[in-house]
C-alpha cells in the first residue's frame, strides 16, 4: 500500500491530531487558530483524513487501571489462517477489547492472534474469554494478565 498524499492543510492538521486535541469548550476552534486557518478547514480536513482512512476515529484513551478496571489482559489466540478475518471482526465488535492484532507464530509459541481484554475484574475477564472461546470454538490460547503498567502513551508520528 503506497502512502496517500495529503494537501498542506491535511498535514498540519494531522499533526495537531497527534499533539492532541485541546480540552477546551471549542477545540476545533483553537485548533484552528493555533495553525493559522478556519475552523471549517480543520473540520473539512479531519472529514477527508477520515475517508482517505488515515484517521479511523476520534476519541477519549480510557487508562483502564485509573478508571477502576482490575481484570486486563493480553489474551494469545491459536487462529486458524481462513479464520482470522471472521475472528478479528467478531472481536472488534465487543465491548471488552480494545486491540486486535494478528502476529507471526514460532515452533514454540503458535498463537497467532492477539486480543487486549479489559473488565472490572479478574474472575469476569475470564469469564468473557471462556465465553469468547466457546462461542468462537477457539480452544487454544493463553491469558496473560497485566501485571504492572510501566508506560502508556501514544506513539508521536513525525510528518516529512
Amino acid at each position: 500500500m503506497r502512502p496517500i498524499n495529503l494537501t498542506s492543510i491535511e498535514r498540519k492538521v494531522l499533526e495537531a491530531l497527534i499533539e492532541g486535541i485541546p480540552l477546551v469548550e471549542r477545540p476545533y476552534e483553537r485548533m484552528a487558530k493555533k495553525l493559522g486557518i478556519s475552523q471549517e478547514e480543520v473540520l473539512f480536513a479531519i472529514k477527508s483524513l477520515l475517508e482517505k482512512k488515515i484517521i479511523r476515529r476520534l476519541g477519549a484513551t480510557i487508562r483502564h487501571n485509573l478508571a477502576g478496571y482490575e481484570g486486563n489482559a493480553m489474551v494469545a489466540w491459536k487462529v486458524p489462517e481462513e479464520r482470522i478475518e471472521e475472528v478479528g471482526k467478531w472481536f472488534s465488535e465487543k465491548n471488552f477489547v480494545s486491540h486486535c492484532y494478528v502476529r507471526k507464530t514460532y515452533p514454540d509459541w503458535p498463537y497467532n492472534f492477539y486480543t487486549m481484554c479489559h473488565a472490572k475484574t479478574k474472575e469476569e475477564l475470564r469469564r468473557l474469554i471462556e465465553e469468547a472461546s466457546k462461542e468462537l470454538n477457539l480452544n487454544e490460547y493463553e491469558i496473560l494478565y497485566t501485571l504492572k503498567e510501566i508506560v502508556r502513551k501514544h506513539a508521536q508520528y513525525k510528518m516529512e
